[in-house]
């Protein structure tokens, strides 16, 4: 038996184990707690509404507990030099060097992303990878799902400008689907029908991730050694912040993740979670084990599966696959929404996807135990916010029951001639809120200890520097935890109810408006005062309980406003706060990167469907990568289409039909042909006049 195989044995106990261990200290602590808290309510659990306020509490806190226990191993861990079971240690960096690589392919799914900004990333992987000598194995795929005109043609005309700049015939390539069905999963499987038995890898990245050469290079070694090993994850490091809002999440993504991570890589192993970008998969097993049913329930657990990355993993572990996270794999990037507003509209999104799970939880089969946990903690990253609502409501409940109905001595038909007396136990009550709050913020000060323990403390601008970043970002979680706790209550409700949501590409530049904030946060509000007011008629003690939910809630609107601006993140850099290694180190990848995105693009007069119809070199490329000409009722649309867009413009077509125009060959010929002919006065010949002047003022100068 190979070494790598008798380590695929041994993890299993050792797994076990930690997470019997885990499930010790948390369960543990949440029945302590829980107990705590019956002491402290008045009637120590002497009626329905109190035991509902315990129960809802034990699961909050078995949630808080659970990341508590993990950050506090993965701090241990890194204090000893890192888990030594973890896939890394298995291999000497001298091992890595001499195995070889194999065929992978590096896929980048886009779905209206910013085209330049994105591709442009995608150029420095290509010559970081270049770098290293080792191009020949590796192979990249444009996947786009872009249904606007102007991204998808401008995709196409920056996708041909990339190959000719890195000399990458045959070795980058582009693909778009006509019909994007279920989403990033549905176009990565598409790839895969087509080219996906050639390639015995596959990395998948995001539109803004960056994945260094020397990563992917490692991570196919990797899983050349580990043949058993289906998917292997990195755990992607934030970067690029500008605004204030993104700033604080690249910081606490930094600082915070490596314990969070090396903990959850310690308690998952090889039953680990798969977050759908900058990771490498095993090309066959997903192949043959990673379709994804439709869902045959109701309401949202009918049709696709719309988040897929977590389902994939379960059924490669059913498969009798492995999937590891490896925080030590460095190197490894992605970008954070600019606005609060951006991350929850993401989030709105995400909670649909990750209720669904509930089914496959229940009922999928043969299905590994810690992946139907790993199910049950997405849906808690969502749920818990409306059962944190409900414990609020359940409390308010009890307040007003104990300050406005008479005393009950003989609560829920209490049998015993001794009455009840209602008792309330302000110093317990006082342990139990501080025990909450160390659960909470206490990973945050072991991540300051484990950077001194490192000597990184130069990267995040001193000690100094560093706490009063780490009190910043504990201030401004403070604001934003009640405005997610209503959004993400919104968005479980809304999936509950099964509302359409659109599917669009990520804001990454804009800024939230003053008055979009106040439209949008003003329900908050007037939930947040309302309940503050109320509590106040009630009691002073309830209302001062009441105002660490209600201030957030009042100030959403400024708040998320100035976590906005770029401007403020700038502001904060400048001070020394909020600092992360990334920024104050060099490193090739993203120089590269930077570099690029912050290139002039040459000015053009026209429009990229201008483009496509008036520049012959353009108009030839789209031609090439149009395919076949339609045929039946679709040329019949196509020719109304054509008459329509030569005498009146393309403005008023629907995009669809618009496609289906600028994706028949023989209707972007005669589209050419027939603009350049059209009348001086009309909308193509005013076009023609344009692009005219544009040459000659690029001559003269």
């Amino acid at each position: 038996m190979t070494e790598s195989a008798t380590a695929s044995r041994s993890w299993h106990l050792q797994a076990t184990i930690r997470r019997l261990v885990l499930t010790a200290f948390v369960a543990g602590q949440t029945g302590l707690a829980s107990w705590f808290l019956l002491q402290v309510l008045p009637y120590h659990g002497g009626n329905v509404v109190e035991w509902l306020i315990v129960a809802v509490f034990a699961v909050l806190y078995l949630w808080i507990a659970f990341g508590f226990w993990i950050a506090v191993y993965g701090f241990l861990l890194r204090l000893l030099g890192g888990d030594r079971a973890s896939l890394l240690k298995r291999h000497t960096p001298n091992e890595l060097a001499a195995t070889p690589l194999s065929k992978t392919a590096i896929v980048m799914p886009l779905y209206h992303e910013p085209v330049s900004w994105t591709l442009k990333g995608l150029k420095a992987i290509y010559l970081d990878l270049a770098r290293s000598g080792r191009l020949d194995d590796f192979d990249f795929y444009i996947l786009s799902d872009s249904q606007d005109p102007d991204v998808w043609l401008q995709e196409q005309q920056v996708w041909l400008k990339l190959v000719e700049e890195l000399g990458a015939h045959g070795r980058l390539f582009y693909r778009r689907r006509r019909v994007n069905l279920n989403y990033k999963s549905g176009n990565v499987a598409d790839f895969l029908r087509r080219w996906g038995s050639q390639y015995q890898y596959m990395v998948v990245l995001d539109a803004d991730s960056l994945l260094a050469g020397d990563t992917i290079r490692t991570m196919v070694q990797v899983m050349n050694r580990e043949p058993q090993v289906g998917i292997l994850q990195t755990a992607p490091t934030i970067i690029n912040a500008r605004s204030a809002f993104a700033r604080i999440q690249q910081f606490a993504n930094r600082l915070y993740s490596p314990l969070f991570a090396t903990g959850l890589a310690a308690i998952q192993m090889g039953d680990a979670a798969f977050w759908g970008h900058n990771a490498v998969i095993r090309v066959a097993p997903f192949m043959a084990h990673c379709g994804l049913p439709k869902l045959k329930g109701a309401g949202i657990w009918q049709g696709p599966i719309m988040s897929h990355d977590f389902v994939e993993a379960a059924f490669l572990g059913r498969a009798g696959y492995e999937v590891w996270l490896e925080p030590a794999l460095g190197a490894s990037y992605e970008e954070s929404p600019p606005t609060l507003d951006d991350e929850l509209a993401r989030d709105q999104r995400w909670s649909k996807g990750n209720l669904q799970h509930a089914a496959l939880m229940l009922f999928s089969p043969r299905l590994r135990l810690a992946h139907r946990f790993a199910f049950l903690n997405g849906i808690m990253a969502y749920a818990s916010s409306p059962l944190w609502l409900l414990f609020l409501v359940l409390t308010t409940i009890a307040a007003v029951q104990l300050t406005i109905a008479p005393i009950d001595y003989f609560p829920d038909g209490r049998e015993s001639p001794f009455p009840l007396w209602p008792e309330w136990r302000p110093t317990w009550a006082i342990t139990l809120v501080v025990s909450t709050m160390a659960l909470l913020f206490l990973p945050k000060f072991l991540a300051i200890v484990d950077v001194v323990a490192h000597r990184t403390l130069s990267g995040f601008g001193g000690f100094f520097r560093l706490l009063c970043s780490v009190l910043l970002e504990i201030v401004v979680s403070v604001l934003l935890a009640p405005i997610r706790m209503l959004a993400h209550s919104h968005s479980v409700v809304s999936a509950l109810l099964n509302v359409r949501l659109s599917w669009a590409g990520q804001n990454r530049t804009e800024e939230t408006g003053w008055r979009e904030a106040a439209v949008r946060h003003l329900p908050g509000l007037i939930i947040g005062s309302a309940w503050s007011a109320f509590a106040w008629t009630l009691d002073p003690m309830f209302f001062l309980w009441s105002l660490p939910v209600s201030i957030p809630l009042a100030l959403a609107a400024p708040t998320t406003v100035w976590l906005s601006r770029s401007s403020s993140g700038e502001s904060l850099s400048r001070r020394g706060l909020l600092l992360t290694p990334e920024e104050r180190t060099r490193m090739p990848l993203l120089d590269d990167a930077r570099g690029f995105r912050e290139e002039a693009e040459s000015e053009v007069a026209l429009t990229p469907v201008e483009q496509a119809v008036l520049i012959p070199a353009v108009n030839r490329l789209h031609r090439q990568l149009a395919g076949r000409g339609a045929k039946g009722l679709k040329k019949e649309v196509i020719e109304g289409e054509l008459d329509a867009c030569v005498s009146r413009g393309y403005r008023g077509i629907e995009k669809g039909r618009l496609s289906l125009l600028l994706e028949d060959p023989q209707a972007l010929t005669a589209l050419h042909r027939r603009a350049w002919s059209a009348p001086s006065d009309s909308f193509w010949g005013q076009r023609v006049r344009n692009l005219v002047l544009h040459a000659q003022g690029l001559q003269d100068l």
